[in-house]
């Protein structure tokens, strides 16, 4: 029951936004869709975490553990401070004339059916609906990169569209192949794409088939996640499209898109018995955050600098599931999470602060600090959190990640290093001046949404401080999961 009021909530607020979705109270109206969602997947996680992993629906077609119910809370809690922050920027950007009553509503319904998308491709157990899932996802995000309408966020929306359609290709031809080397042990029919049966049966697979399969899947959902060399419609896509869908990208969508390849992960990991898929991972993974840390050097518009950030730390996160193992899978996890609420909490204050300034380049931005004091702490506070200072969580996870690397791969520790270190001086180099320098700005003439902010910064902190033992066992019980 719980997973049909979690897919079933979204889905009714994506119709009733729909048509309803330009009224006064539609801001509202999408914060409570959300709200309850996170309530659904409270009421799941609960579930899970007291009775265990959950598999329901027909023959099976949703399945819950601990590696997915932890995505799924992360995702609507997100995406409910989202939409808290998203009510007073949406209406400025109204005001400003930059969206009329139509977009608006397209933005609502778009961005509940979004949610939805990525909540079912989370909890299905059907490697296919996954693919459908993530394709949904997909279209629901062109609509909401284009919101603008502006020559630039038209580009970036088809530049989206066809990287990303080229990548879902490919990752549906890796799903054909899966699909191929399971009917002749699970036979003809939707079982032979149950990733409960699949696992089941994972040592029995043709394993060429499922490492040709794996290298699609990768490539495919790769994409996705905006890994180095197939990232370049992200740092458009988070530029020219609305801050508040700039956090749920880098928030969530390359999370659910990580997971994808997870899952197909542990299937090859069983049916090859060897590293080739874990390579590959940090192969992609390292030089996705190699590259990403000396393009961040380059760049003027703080949202792209922030989204170069996004590709370098999920280039981080796929690095440390390649590496597998407990520790490293923990990780993993733990930087996922650490990512999500942190990079989300820097786009709110860059929101308001480009609305403040009237400009998204960092030069036009200046002080903060003295004009609008709780967007300037915001924001060097997210940009302290997510260069790993401590005692922030992100210095936690990416601690684990680098001496875990300097165990077993101590050839990619300075490149690790190197990178990291490159990526800190560009970020806090141009952050500065942006919160503490001279500024002719005037204060935002609005009272800013900023309680988001500081309840993802305040769950970093306290998590890079001290991670509770249920949370601490619940990342551990994930981890093991996905083997290595």
């Amino acid at each position: 029951m719980e997973i049909y009021w979690l897919l079933g909530i979204p889905l009714l607020g994506g119709l009733i936004l729909a048509f309803w979705g330009n009224s006064r109270s539609a801001p509202e109206v999408n914060s409570f869709f959300s709200f309850f969602t996170l309530l659904a997947a409270a009421w799941l996680t609960a579930r899970i975490v007291a009775d265990g992993p959950m598999l329901t629906g027909g023959e099976g077609w949703f399945f819950i553990d601990s590696f997915n119910v932890f995505l799924v809370a992360l995702t609507a809690f997100v995406a409910f401070t989202t939409s808290l922050f998203s009510r007073p920027y949406m209406r400025i950007e109204k005001e400003h004339s930059r969206l009329n009553d139509k977009r608006l509503r397209l933005y609502h319904a778009s961005y509940q059916i979004f949610i939805g998308a990525m909540l079912l491709a989370l909890t299905t157990n059907n490697m296919g609906i996954l693919w459908v899932s993530m394709e949904a996802a997909t279209l629901a995000t062109v609509l909401l990169v284009s919101l603008y309408r502006t020559p630039a966020a038209l580009e970036a929306a088809w530049k989206y569209f066809i990287l990303c359609g080229v990548g879902i290709a490919l990752a549906l031809f890796g799903t054909i192949l899966l699909y191929f080397a399971a009917e002749k042990i699970l036979g003809s029919g939707g079982t032979a794409l149950l990733w409960t049966y699949l696992n089941g049966v994972k040592a029995q697979l043709e394993p060429t088939v499922l490492q040709l399969a794996f290298v699609f899947l990768l490539v495919g959902y790769g994409t996705k996640v905006g890994l180095a060399p197939l990232h370049s419609w992200l740092p458009d896509a988070h530029a020219e499209g609305p801050t508040p869908v700039s956090a749920v990208l880098s928030g969530l969508l390359l999370n659910v898109a990580l997971y994808a390849v997870m899952r197909s992960k542990v299937l090859v990991d069983g049916a090859l018995g060897n590293d080739m898929a874990g390579n590959l991972m940090m192969g992609f993974g390292l030089f996705s955050v190699v590259l990403a840390a000396f393009l961040i050097k380059r760049q003027t518009d703080v949202k792209r600098m922030f989204a170069y950030s996004s590709i370098e730390h999920m280039g981080l996160v796929t690095f440390a599931f390649g590496m597998g193992g407990p520790v490293a899978n923990f990780a993993g996890l733990l930087h996922m999470t650490m990512h999500s609420l942190t990079k989300s909490a820097i786009f709110f204050a860059v929101g308001h602060a480009t609305q403040s300034a009237g400009t998204q380049l960092m030069e036009g931005i200046r002080g903060l600090i003295k004009t609008n004091p709780t967007i300037g702490w915001g924001l060097m506070l997210g940009t302290v959190a997510i260069l790993g200072v401590p005692p922030f969580g992100v210095f936690a996870s990416e601690f684990l990640i680098i001496t875990t690397a300097m165990h077993e791969h101590p050839w990619a520790t300075p490149f690790l290093l190197i990178a990291l270190g490159v990526a800190f001086a560009s970020i806090f180099g141009k952050v500065q001046p942006m919160v503490f320098g001279e500024t002719p700005l005037a204060k935002l003439p609005h009272q800013p949404a900023l309680t988001p902010v500081f309840i993802h910064l305040g769950l970093v902190l306290m998590l890079g401080l001290f991670i509770p033992p249920y949370l601490a066992i619940w990342y551990r019980q994930a981890a093991a999961l996905l083997g290595g």
